[in-house]
């Protein structure tokens, strides 16, 4: 009986041990595994952003979908401006600037004539503009356009969520915005459940919103995302949903 009872005593320490390290590793791997996956996301939103600021650059208003935005960033070309040289102090001082130094060599260029050029110290001087895909100018040679609206995690099927509308300032100026988002339970739905739940709840207590996005359709917040402001409202009202 005695032998019976150790044995029993030994495994309740055993489990009791074992439950503590859990209670303690389990919020230690969440928040790791966390970390990761939503530095991914972060950066795909950034890149998502950056596509969306050179389109409403462009058209005066942001794409109302992936497929606009895609279509944006494989069909339009940009300008990229090739640098070489730059101007002395000397140069600036006798009222040369970029301008200037760029139609002169422009100038010779077209007529052969390279005295100006020589007299003003520009042989190593040059700007020319190529026309360059807007994927390859904004996101990078080798990014894959199909990709971007999908959450980069592995094992998470699931696209971003994207929102365009137009806001009105205190001030009484119109202002285009989109936001684009992913809640906590698509991209971390498969983690702890306890975890994840008091995630949630201390974000909904915060009054902030349960998952990472970027830009806002409800606030002028200049495309921040939300893990790089304080979610502070700014001054401004909903106008309407696009």
């Amino acid at each position: 009986m005695r032998v019976t009872l150790k044995v029993l005593l030994a495994a309740a320490v055993v489990l009791l041990a074992y439950m503590c390290y859990r209670s303690i590793m389990e919020p230690i791997e969440f928040d790791k595994e966390r970390t990761a996956r939503e530095s991914a996301i972060e950066k795909r939103l950034i890149d998502i952003r950056t596509a969306q600021i050179e389109y409403k650059n462009r058209n005066g208003r942001h794409a109302g979908s992936f497929e606009e935005l895609a279509k944006f960033l494989n069909e339009s070309k940009l300008p990229f401006v090739i640098k070489e040289g730059v101007l002395t102090d000397e140069q600036l001082e006798k009222g040369l600037t970029e301008k200037k130094a760029a139609e002169i060599v422009r100038r010779a260029r077209q007529t052969g004539n390279n005295e100006e050029v020589i007299r003003n110290g520009l042989q190593n001087f040059r700007r020319d503009t190529m026309w360059v895909s807007a994927k390859d100018t904004l996101l990078g040679c080798d990014f894959n356009v199909d990709s971007l609206a999908y959450i980069p995690v592995k094992g998470v099927n699931a696209k971003f969520q994207m929102d365009t509308a137009t806001l009105e300032s205190s001030s009484g100026y119109t202002v285009k915005v989109f936001e684009c988002r992913v809640p906590y339970d698509v991209y971390l739905g498969d983690l702890n459940k306890k975890e994840l739940a008091n995630l949630k709840d201390k974000m909904r207590k915060m009054n902030k919103y349960e998952g990472l996005k970027v830009g806002s359709v409800t606030e002028i917040n200049n495309n921040a995302g939300n893990w790089e402001v304080s979610n502070e409202p700014s001054c401004s009202r909903l106008a309407h949903r696009e």
